[in-house]
Formats: C-alpha cells, sequence, structure tokens
C-alpha cells in the first residue's frame, strides 16, 4: 500500500495526527501534489489545527476556485474558529457547484 493510500486510511480510521506523520515525507517531497494538500488540511481539520488548515485551504481554493470540497471544508475551518460570517461565503459557493453541500 502506498504512504498517501496509507495516510489516507489513517485518517479515515480517526488518526489524523497518524496521518499527518505518515504524509510528512510526501509533503516535503511531493509539495505541489494538490492530493497531498488536501489530505493534509483534511488531517489539520480533523486533528483541529485549524490555522493549519486554513492556509492550506486558502491556497488551495487560490489555486482552483472551483474545488467545491476544498470551499467546503474552508467554511467549516472558518465557522469553528468562530468567523461565520468569512464561512458563509465558501459554504454558499459550495453548495451553488454542488447542491449535496446545501444546508
Amino acid at each position: 500500500m502506498s504512504r498517501f493510500r496509507q495516510s489516507e486510511a489513517l485518517l479515515d480510521l480517526g488518526d489524523p495526527l497518524g496521518c499527518l506523520f505518515m504524509l510528512r515525507p510526501l509533503l516535503d517531497e511531493q509539495a505541489d501534489d494538490r492530493g497531498v494538500r488536501l489530505l493534509a488540511a483534511r488531517a489539520y481539520f480533523h486533528s483541529a489545527q485549524l490555522g493549519r488548515a486554513e492556509t492550506a485551504l486558502e491556497q488551495l481554493v487560490a489555486e482552483s476556485p472551483d474545488d467545491s470540497y476544498a470551499r467546503l471544508l474552508l467554511g467549516r475551518v472558518l465557522e469553528r474558529q468562530g468567523r461565520g460570517d468569512d464561512a458563509a461565503v465558501h459554504l454558499r459557493i459550495a453548495a451553488a457547484m454542488n447542491p449535496v453541500y446545501g444546508r
């Protein structure tokens, strides 16, 4: 199993810190890989490293404004930080792009 898949499995099992530990070499070696960066952002979110999650997701959204999942997750990060107005913008856009994300 690849390091990426192992990292993903750890996150799915509720171990975001284990995921980040496994993912670290990939983040260093493949810093431009969007999938690696998104998985790291998810792990940051689930381990309550909200500042890191926000930074990673802002970069992903800036690079691909049409990524509805990255926008949804950024909105959730901002909500958890108590920044509802900032979150609402991203959540509305995510819901417009993918109705499943609507509230």
